[in-house]
């Protein structure tokens, strides 16, 4: 049920790979595949009556609400018109549960909410139609997607570092290069994001708080934040509910849609 597919080079399968919620190895309940297939088909529905192409998916995988985040996880959907009828697929990057690296995924929307999440809810954004166009055939080609994706990951990696990279931040970057035909790496795409006043989201996070995930997760990182900010307990991270607000704010989408189940 959990299986993906394997994409050659840079993209790989892991035997459990998580993103925005807990790492935990436990088996879904009948219940819980229920509500998973029935968020996975709604999702489905509304996405076919958007017309579009290319869209920002999240899903909140995690409670993050003492931080103010509505949403922990998210990927790029796109219809596979490869298949009849057509199918919407998810690429989005998972951590291979327990380690410091992650891998590029290609799933169902099924699989996609099968992982248990902490609310069966999901919000997408759909994109301009001519950033859908520049990204389609990126997506659907596992040389290209895997551009700007680096291996080396943690969960809460500097908005503009490149030492790591998480989840939401491969989305933005990725994104980015689709944007903006000029940028060519993890660097350039960052300095072009500050440059359109992308705004990182400020994770206050106390020095007991930062030692006890660094000490105890390997997928937990902090060595990449600036000093300054790091030790003042200021931890900036890319986070689906401030790539929302940016890509609104600067016509590269429309506003997010909820979806429930």
């Amino acid at each position: 049920m959990r299986q993906a597919l394997a994409l050659a080079g840079a993209l790989a399968v892991a035997t459990a790979a998580h993103a925005g919620r807990p790492c935990e190895e436990k088996q879904p309940t009948a219940r819980q595949i229920e509500q998973g297939l029935n968020l996975a088909q709604a999702t489905a529905r509304q996405l076919d009556a958007s017309g579009a192409q290319v869209v920002i998916l999240a899903r909140a995988g995690q409670d993050l609400s003492k931080y103010g985040l509505q949403w922990s996880h998210l990927g790029f959907v796109y219809k596979d018109t490869t298949q009849q009828p057509a199918v919407w697929r998810v690429m989005h990057k998972l951590n291979n549960c327990g380690t410091d690296h992650a891998a590029l995924y290609r799933q169902g929307l099924g699989e996609f909410f099968l992982d248990n999440p902490h609310r069966y809810q999901a919000a997408f954004a759909v994109l301009k139609p001519e950033l859908q166009q520049a990204l389609l055939p990126v997506l659907t080609d596992n040389s290209r997607v895997a551009r700007f994706n680096e291996r080396r990951y943690s969960m809460v990696a500097y908005a503009f570092g490149t030492t790591y990279q998480q989840s939401n931040q491969w989305v933005l970057e990725t994104l980015v290069g689709s944007a903006a035909p000029s940028v060519n790496n993890r660097r350039d795409a960052q300095n072009w994001l500050k440059a359109q006043g992308y705004q990182p989201t400020d994770l206050h996070l106390s020095t007991l708080t930062r030692l006890g995930g660094r000490m105890t997760r390997a997928n937990i990182a902090f060595d990449d934040h600036p000093s300054a900010r790091r030790f003042s307990s200021h931890i900036d991270t890319v986070t689906v509910d401030s790539m929302f607000t940016w890509m609104q704010r600067n016509n590269l989408s429309e506003p997010p849609q909820l979806v429930k189940q």
